[in-house]
């Protein structure tokens, strides 16, 4: 097994491994980013990366010159691409790669490639298995990259069963019915969406399961103290299989821009400098797909105002669903002026690791969750969709680090919360909770720690294939 000490010098400068690993990141924000993270851990072991990616969303070479890039056709209709949804997207991607063609000669072009190391492998987000399957007509061995939680793929493989045992499809009378067999988690708490074609989020589940099963080796952005449970159950589902807790990534990696697809506003940094430490401020942010209607950006705006806390709120141009803009309501500026900051896109990692920032409010993406947890920081919770509900469920009931803000977007509610979360007991308790956390995710990256383990033995993987 090559060992972190074996793909350096002893100066400490690099020693090209004489191999190379292709990706290929699902091109959706919350992909994209742990793929490339894991390519920049990759190499800064020794491995030449070469990224291959979609038009859809598609990536900057200038902002990554230590990888090669090849573009590969993708084939989403314009209407799907515009349409907005996810699975819809994810599916017509598939239908599109599974054809004969141009993603088998893209890959055949670069493996092909004269000058370059001899590729080991290829990382594919599992909802790829197009690629997966035409990597293995290829004779390329693939992995697999899980950018959410153990918990997320332990249900994709209880699908079945949750069919079977009568869980799914949900019914509204069930939401709140324990599922015995994966605790913490309620019917409402699973990977599904209420607007989803439930067949259609059933059909991308089992393509995800499957490139799984195929691949040589099962990669998930977690650490084993987070999700020790999940993950000796999906160990056991997949008997015998290399499955690998290599997370946090991001706090792996050696770089944390490059990969947002939205322009990064800079200008928070300086004003959170500005601000006193102590761990008071609130950061808001709901990330690069969860959208809401105007009435409850209004209702948001006023309760974060009435609250009386400082805050960053990140309000993307985007954010209010059939809109081109996301207008703040008359007089909010005034209200909160001198204690509030509002941006179209945030540098996230360096907000939540600023000293100011004591508290987070999102809709639970697992990066945006993982982020949060590595900075020891507690969370208010309002998922939408996918696995944000899961994560949700582990934050309140399993790590108790945060809770949820159900139901309608109140102002009072949202004051409420806002006010629970940064000055009540049971913020202070999330808060203690979390800092634990913060202390598993260090311990985890130290010398001889589980993530580290687990990199030092995918890097032998790689290198025995």
């Amino acid at each position: 097994m090559a060992s972190a000490q074996e793909a350096s010098n002893g100066d400490g400068r690099r020693r090209p491994l004489g191999r190379r690993v292709l990706v290929f990141p699902l091109p959706f924000q919350g992909h994209i980013n742990p793929m490339l993270q894991l390519a920049d851990v990759l190499h800064s072991r020794g491995l030449a990366i070469t990224v291959l990616h979609t038009r859809f969303n598609a990536l900057d070479p200038a902002l990554h010159p230590q990888f090669t890039f090849v573009a590969v056709p993708d084939g989403i209709p314009a209407d799907v691409a515009a349409s907005g949804s996810v699975i819809s997207i994810i599916l017509a991607m598939n239908a599109a790669m599974e054809e004969p063609g141009p993603v088998r000669d893209a890959l055949a072009s670069v493996l092909g490639e004269k000058g370059k190391p001899t590729a080991a492998c290829l990382f594919i987000d599992a909802n790829l298995l197009a690629v997966q399957k035409a990597a293995t007509a290829l004779g390329l061995p693939t992995m697999v990259l899980r950018s959410a939680s153990a918990a997320c793929f332990s249900c994709f493989l209880a699908y079945p069963m949750l069919h079977q045992n009568g869980y799914l499809p949900p019914k509204e009378s069930q939401l709140y019915t324990p599922v015995k067999e994966l605790p913490p988690l309620r019917v409402r708490d699973l990977f599904f969406s209420s607007s989803s074609n439930h067949e259609m989020m059933r059909k991308v589940l089992a393509r995800a399961t499957e490139a799984a099963m195929n691949s040589k080796a099962l990669v998930i952005n977690t650490f084993d103290a987070l999700e020790p449970a999940e993950l000796d159950r999906i160990r056991r589902e997949l008997d015998g299989a290399v499955v690998l807790a290599v997370g946090p990534l991001h706090k792996l990696s050696t770089r944390s821009t490059g990969s947002s697809l939205l322009r990064e506003d800079r200008s928070c940094i300086e004003w959170l400098d500005t601000q006193p430490t102590g761990s008071v401020l609130l950061y808001v942010s709901f990330g690069s797909l969860a959208s809401m209607d105007a009435a409850e950006l209004l209702e948001v705006a006023w309760g974060l105002a009435n609250s009386g806390q400082p805050f960053l709120w990140v309000v993307r141009r985007d954010l209010v669903r059939g809109s081109d803009g996301s207008e703040l309501p008359e007089g909010f500026g005034l209200a909160v002026e001198g204690r509030s900051k509002v941006i179209q896109w945030a540098p996230q990692q360096e907000v939540l690791a600023h000293p100011s920032v004591g508290g987070f409010w999102t809709h639970n993406g697992w990066n945006s969750t993982l982020e949060s947890i590595s900075e020891g920081l507690p969370m208010i919770c309002r998922p939408q969709f996918a696995d944000q509900m899961m994560n949700t469920r582990y934050v309140e009931a399993a790590w108790g680090v945060g809770f949820e803000l159900e139901g309608e977007l109140k102002r009072n509610k949202i004051e409420e919360a806002v006010r629970k979360l940064m000055k009540d007991a049971k913020g202070v308790v999330a808060r203690e909770r979390a800092q634990e956390l913060k202390k598993k995710v260090e311990s985890c990256l130290e010398s001889g720690g589980s993530s580290l383990l687990a990199i030092d033995k995918l890097i032998g993987q790689i290198l025995s294939l």
